[in-house]
């Protein structure tokens, strides 16, 4: 029987997102470092965190998984550090189509994971912002996890933190932790992004880990604050603006004890409402 450890110590890395991708890589490199030498053993990037995020630069920068400069350094710091690498996001081709793909690595830099973008960024709020990843992008079809020491976590990345049913899912197949790469922008962001990672947290019984690039200066300008939250919706670690590294000792055990104290799925009508993988 796998043995189950309920203490993990993670890092979030808000890290500053240039046009340079050798540049961006190295920078990522270099605070995954600094985070394994501060004990974390659950590491995260943010959303596109080597390249600039935009649909004019998606396909500028896409590389295919594993062959490609990211995917070797992620492997690479995985190992080096000895660790469990969630790469944030970044823009990868696959037969002639692009998609925004989070990868996962474990402690040996062998890929365990991979994650594509299933609900597109397309909204249009005037005087506000308007983006259709659509133009670009293809959208995944599949939910991926995986496993960390018998512990298991689940994948989304930025616009899917909006949608309920998908966390749902990965609840009912026993994950305790979530994790999403995000940029959320300067309209949304400030009202939404900790706001959602908190409903999502309470609404499963899950930790949510929300991971977003440094606040640039120009372009696409995302929100920042990175951010940890806990079983019961309690924000427990958030960053601020700039690059920094968060981190948080969790115990996923206190999944189980507000699932225990507030057994919401076993109460649940699911003979009058349901949600269903197809």
């Amino acid at each position: 029987m796998k043995k189950v450890i309920t203490m993990l110590r993670v890092a979030l890395i808000q890290s500053r997102v240039g046009t340079n991708r050798k540049e961006n890589l190295e920078n990522a490199e270099k605070l995954i470092k600094q985070a394994k030498n501060s004990g974390a053993k659950l590491v995260s990037l943010p959303e596109c965190f080597n390249s600039p995020y935009g649909t004019k630069f998606f396909n500028q920068y896409a590389e295919s998984i594993i062959n490609g400069p990211t995917s070797q350094m992620l492997s690479r710091a995985a190992k080096e550090n000895e660790i469990f690498l969630v790469g944030g996001t970044y823009p990868e081709i696959d037969n002639n189509k692009y998609y925004n793909t989070c990868t996962v690595w474990n402690p040996k830099g062998e890929l365990i994971a991979t994650y594509r973008k299933m609900h597109l960024f397309d909204i249009d709020i005037p005087n506000g912002i308007t983006f259709k990843e659509s133009d670009v992008l293809a959208a995944g079809n599949n939910l991926s996890s995986f496993e960390v020491n018998g512990i298991k976590v689940g994948l989304g990345i930025c616009y899917d933190l909006r949608f309920e049913e998908l966390a749902k899912l990965y609840r009912l197949d026993d994950v305790k932790i979530m994790v999403y790469p995000g940029a959320f922008n300067m309209t949304t962001g400030p009202i939404h992004f900790e706001l959602l990672q908190r409903a999502r947290a309470l609404d499963n019984q899950v930790y949510v880990l929300g991971v977003s690039p440094a606040r640039a200066e120009q372009g696409y300008i995302a929100w920042g604050h990175s951010q940890i939250t806990d079983p019961w919706g309690k924000v427990i670690a958030q960053a601020k603006e700039g690059e920094e590294i968060i981190y948080s000792d969790i115990n996923v055990q206190e999944c189980e004890n507000v699932r225990q104290q507030i057994p919401i799925f076993s109460q649940r009508r699911t003979d009058v409402y349901d949600t269903i993988k197809k």
